[in-house]
């Protein structure tokens, strides 16, 4: 009966689901319990109105339904599970989450009979929702936002990180504008998580041995939509003090403790997976930070199947995929030896059975060096079958960096390809776009292909556009007023500031966003370089411009905390308060409302160190326009009818005269065509070059730059074939890999006592034929490729030309080989050369032997 407690059938939530207290004898209420821990939420707000209903203050504060749900009160709960219009809503969104969850999605009507079982994503960090704060910033944003394509598309993915009990530090500026550092708790009861139960309601723990000593790891779920995220976390109870605090903070701590938590992510990580049965057919580290699982992968199929080390890696590092995001050698993670054979002295030869030194060679560019540091993007690129960048540049930038590994082969040729990344636009739209797209496209458009995204847009007036652009401006700046009159009460500022800041910033000014991390070379400050230009064209009288800049500094950078003082003493020492505010706690929910608001983001890094960026793409959905370096995803995406570009599109250093240029193009860029532009409007009141480049950014650079492209790319492009290749591999207990470690001994051993021999080229119609006598030194034909190589002109592409291995030549012990080529280049563009071919392996990544013609 309707307003009367009754006892639920169902088996109560809290004795095998979750950590934390809710009534769930109240009926219903296991309804809203599975809802609040499904992070769908976060980007799905139709449910958004249950939480508001429950505890309206504590849901605009805290943005997490799960606290909502367990801190509301017993007669609350009572009186809305009485209430029809609440349990009409509850049952809707029940019914759509169970619909969500199991109508066939993108993959399933695209791929109904595929291989591809089972991805397993590794990362160190993950950006789903501030009501689980386990994330630093782009790492973590193209993490969870990947997930939530996953979901959205039917990807199987299953995703491993870390639960941390601080997460990242939270931050205050104080009334001098110094960053301080806050360390608050993340009580595991108070976040959007379960514990993982066992069948019989036991805590799944799993153990590690981590220099001697034995850690327990607790394991939790996360529910993204069709996605589970699994964490681990060395708070037990049973450890040592020193252990329980290993997964206290991302990114904490020296180098002692982040190969602990390195350890626990990646070989913790696929003992977990192990421990619940689950065998990924793919398994996808999102940067080097989880490359131990290349081991602990390894060494799992040669316990099941009686084979070496070197032949468990050749199979298993088919299924495994390498994303590196870091644009600079001093990104990448470097373990001491002395630190190496600490934690893993004994795991190499009692795991792996092989000698110490072979391990530290899979992290090492010259593995005969002992003096040389263990890299953990080696070992990634050792143990996977590809590699990738996260933007067009960023793939030719990484290809420079790993190109020692790879000696003697051309630049283009080392491994590394690129994904662009891309941002999960329902996580980041308004409610003001989703209007706008949901009229153009419908409901269902990030959910599978893209293609008609772009006209789509087409379809809305100027009017609607511009409208909806002035709507998102209103609401950032209401919300600005807000966050900037807690943040002055928080440093202790005057009352007449605290007054102030409920009236800053105009509604109709043009809004100007920056917001990331301050660090040197993002160069935050670049608008300061000349600060009464700046003031000049802020105060413009008719034509007024206004900023809001956050980010924060990592705690110990004292660089980069200067570089946040001088933009508040700025603002302060020039009054300015009503044109820039530095918002501080830069975290998802500030992101979200800045991104949503603004009218041009600016990014000013110095090229190329932005491996990609993603917090320009997260306007693009919203009507904002980028200004931005053409560095990252803006080198690939700019055209002078989406935005605007910074630089000439090569490498400076950090040449200070190079900086100045660049303010000054920056000021002129503003000065002369931003400005203008936003503030010449038409006889209605609207700025038709502003909206007419605002929708073709909407139009062309939306679908391009979204996760759900990014995730069908690494779909089609990575996941299925290494799920296909390692299946094969694996077959017949992995007998494919001890045939492809004994044919690379075999080469290895014969490899450079081959030779070329007489060459003869010969005029023909339109080319050259190619005759080169070559000596292989009895290796077997099916295990090599001769070919012809000639350097791409002009940007184009290298040549490469198969030739054909003829039979022994008269002297009884060459081969002649063949090719004839159609091409206008002289003949001496070609050179040839031998590389291995066999076994469907990836050369030079599985293999980077390589013998030129002299």
């Amino acid at each position: 009966m309707a307003g009367k407690e009754k006892i639920s059938t169902r088996q109560p939530l809290i004795n095998n689901q979750v950590y934390g207290f809710i009534p769930t004898d109240i009926d219903g209420v296991d309804d809203l319990a599975e809802l609040a821990l499904d992070l769908r939420w976060s980007w799905n707000h139709a449910v958004d109105e249950l939480w508001y209903q429950l505890d309206p203050d504590l849901w605009m504060e805290t943005h997490n339904p799960w606290v909502v749900l367990q801190n509301v009160s017993r007669d609350q709960l009572i009186f809305q599970m009485g209430n029809a219009a609440f349990l009409s809503k509850l049952d809707e969104m029940m019914k759509l989450k169970e619909k969500s969850r199991n109508d066939p999605a993108w993959f399933q009507r695209k791929y109904p009979i595929s291989d591809l079982k089972c991805v397993a994503y590794f990362s160190m960090e993950f950006m789903l929702s501030e009501a689980l704060p386990i994330y630093v910033g782009g790492l973590g944003n193209v993490a969870g936002d990947q997930l939530k394509s996953a979901s959205d598309l039917g990807v199987p993915v299953i995703a491993v990180g870390l639960l941390y009990q601080q997460g990242y530090f939270r931050q205050l500026i104080d009334q001098f504008g110094t960053q301080q550092a806050l360390f608050p708790y993340n009580d595991p009861g108070q976040l959007p998580i379960s514990p993982l139960r066992l069948p019989n309601g036991e805590w799944l723990r799993i153990n590690i041995s981590l220099s001697g000593y034995t850690v327990w790891l607790r394991t939790w779920q996360v529910q993204v939509g069709r996605v589970k995220l699994y964490l681990l976390d060395s708070n037990d109870p049973v450890n040592m003090p020193l252990h329980r605090g290993i997964t206290s903070a991302v990114y904490g701590g020296g180098t002692d403790l982040r190969i602990q938590q390195e350890i626990i992510l990646g070989i913790g990580g696929w003992k977990l997976l192990r421990a619940m049965n689950i065998a990924p057919d793919v398994c996808h580290m999102n940067e080097g930070h989880s490359a131990f699982l290349v081991l602990e992968r390894a060494a799992d199929f040669m316990r099941e199947n009686g084979v070496s080390f070197e032949e468990a890696l050749a199979v298993t590092r088919a299924g495994n995929l390498f994303t590196t995001h870091t644009a600079v050698a001093a990104g990448f993670d470097n373990f001491s030896p002395s630190l190496m054979w600490q934690f893993f002295g004994n795991y190499a030869k009692k795991e792996l059975h092989i000698d110490f030194n072979d391990l530290l060679a899979l992290g090492r560019d010259d593995p005969h060096n002992s003096a040389q540091y263990f890299n953990m993007a080696y070992l990634a690129i050792h143990g996977s079958s590809a590699v990738n960048g996260v933007s067009r540049l960023h793939g030719e930038v990484s290809r420079n960096l790993f190109g020692n590994l790879f000696q003697r082969w051309p630049t283009d040729e080392v491994p590394v390809g690129y994904v662009t990344n891309g941002v999960h636009m329902p996580s980041w739209d308004s409610v003001y776009a989703d209007k706008i797209w949901t009229q153009a496209c419908g409901k269902e458009r990030w959910r599978g292909h893209l293609e008609s995204v772009e006209q789509d847009i087409f379809t809305v007036s100027d009017h609607d556009l511009w409208q909806f652009r002035n709507d998102s401006r209103y609401h950032m700046i209401n919300f600005i007023r807000e966050r900037f009159q807690g943040q002055t009460e928080d440093a202790g500022q005057s009352p007449e500031i605290v007054e102030m800041a409920k009236h800053i910033f105009n509604k109709e000014t043009l809004t100007l966003g920056f917001a990331r991390r301050f660090v040197p070379y993002k160069r935050p400050n670049l608008l300061l370089y000349d600060e009464e230009r700046f003031i000049r064209i802020l105060t413009n009288p008719q034509r007024p411009v206004q900023l809001v800049i956050a980010g924060k500094s990592p705690p110990y950078d004292e660089s980069g905390k200067a570089l946040i003082r001088q933009w508040v003493q700025f603002i302060k020492q020039h009054n300015l308060h009503k044109h820039v505010v530095f918002l501080s706690d830069y975290d998802m929910l500030l992101t979200e409302h800045l991104v949503q608001g603004v009218d041009v983001w600016i990014n000013t890094p110095r090229r190329p160190w932005e491996a990609c960026g993603t917090s320009g793409m997260k306007v693009l959905v919203n009507g904002g326009i980028n200004l931005s370096e053409l560095d990252g995803w803006w080198a690939e995406a700019f055209t002078p009818e989406v935005g605007w570009a910074l630089g000439d599109g090569r490498e400076h250093g950090g040449d200070p005269f190079w900086d100045a240029d660049q303010a000054i193009e920056l000021y002129e860029l503003l000065e002369q065509k931003v400005v203008p532009e936003f503030y010449n409007r038409n006889k209605d009141g609207i700025p038709e070059q502003w909206v007419a480049k605002m929708r073709n950014s909407m139009s062309i650079l939306t679908p391009k730059f979204s996760a759900n492209r990014a995730v069908r790319e690494y779909t089609e492009k990575y996941y299925l074939p290494a799920a296909d290749n390692y299946q094969k591999r694996a077959s017949q207990k992995g007998i494919a890999g001890r045939q492809m470690i004994n044919t690379f001994h075999d080469l290895r051993k014969k490899w450079w006592q081959m030779r070329f021999g007489q060459i003869q080229i010969e005029n023909i119609e339109g080319g050259y034929q190619f005759k080169i006598m070559v000596w292989l030194n009895h290796i077997s034909h099916d295990t090599i490729s001769v070919e012809l190589f000639a350097e791409g002109l002009n940007g184009s592409p290298n040549e490469i030309i198969k030739m054909e291995i003829g039979g022994l030549a008269e002297n009884g012990q060459d081969h002649e080989c063949s090719a004839c080529i159609s091409t206008t280049r002289p003949a001496f563009h070609y050179t040839a050369r031998i590389v291995p071919c066999y076994a469907n392996i990836s050369v030079p990544l599985e293999n980077n032997l390589i013998l030129w013609q002299r």
